[in-house]
């Protein structure tokens, strides 16, 4: 069985790799990238199979031309939501327009690329919708704040929309990998480092990156099949987390946050009104 894929961001990194596996495969793969040619090579050896579209996520009228342009081509069966980029400092070492342009690409970007789609999604009766999180939208590392508050933030949204348009065929899947041997860390934007920071954690995550010291396990091509793989699962996954990292940590915060709510219980039930309430 083939499909037609539509993903963002295949310059590099996962939207590359998923792009190389689905044209060997001999899917059909409408790739957007922020450079005209940037897979020219690609297009060149497959014709085609593979429709490159020029496209930058930020720009929201951009955005709803080209998914109309990708929907007037052919049905569409799998949209990869998977441009975005990360931004590395702390909280008070980021400028106002990094921390403007990370939300409009991670999340923005991400909502007007699903919006853009539904009703071509609708029209057809089905359509699976593959959104790129990470572990960090589930835990959370100093120095990547506004990073997290995207992909919070996107899972967010993806939960609520999934159940708003379930009745129409329409499916999501929340990706969550962990650190994956990409190029993300060579695009990491990074302010001035404050030296009032030297003696905190947001420091020794800088200095562990820096000096190679934090743990990079996940394989970006297995990563990449993985992700395709998901697409045959019925019903579609809410999530889908990657690279044993991501399982031991994300395993790991949301036992901690289980067993804070429930001690909480008391506390919790105790806003209740008096009328109607039981435990």
């Amino acid at each position: 069985m083939t499909r037609t894929w539509f993903i963002t961001g295949t310059s590099s990194g996962l939207g590359l790799e998923m792009t190389k596996i689905l044209l060997k495969h001999g899917d059909t793969v409408i790739a957007t990238v922020r450079k005209a040619d940037a897979l020219s090579h690609l297009a060149a050896q497959y014709g085609k199979q593979l429709c490159v579209m020029q496209l930058d996520v930020t720009d929201t009228a951009q955005v709803r031309d080209v998914i109309d342009q990708a929907f007037a081509l052919r049905p569409i069966d799998v949209i990869v939501n998977n441009a975005g980029y990360g931004l590395f400092g702390a909280a008070e070492e980021l400028t106002d327009d990094q921390i403007i342009h990370q939300i409009n690409t991670n999340i923005i970007g991400s909502i007007q690329v699903i919006r853009a789609a539904l009703a071509h999604l609708r029209a057809q009766k089905h359509g699976r919708i593959l959104q790129v999180s990470s572990e960090g939208g589930q835990i959370a590392y100093p120095n990547f704040s506004l990073y997290h508050t995207t992909k919070w933030g996107i899972e967010g949204f993806v939960e609520a929309v999934r159940q708003e348009v379930s009745t129409f065929g329409i499916e999501f899947t929340i990706i969550e990998p962990g650190p994956t041997r990409t190029r993300f860390g060579v695009g990491l934007i990074s302010p001035a480092p404050m030296d009032a920071y030297k003696h905190t954690a947001a420091h020794q995550v800088r200095n562990a990156i820096a000096n190679g010291d934090f743990a990079i396990k996940g394989d970006a091509v297995k990563t990449a099949q993985a992700m395709i793989n998901s697409v045959d699962v019925k019903p579609a996954p809410v999530r889908v987390t990657l690279g044993s990292t991501a399982y031991h940590s994300v395993h790991a915060a949301l036992t901690e946050r289980l067993h804070a709510l429930e001690a909480q219980k008391d506390i919790a039930f105790s806003a209740d009104g008096d009328e109607g309430m039981s435990q």
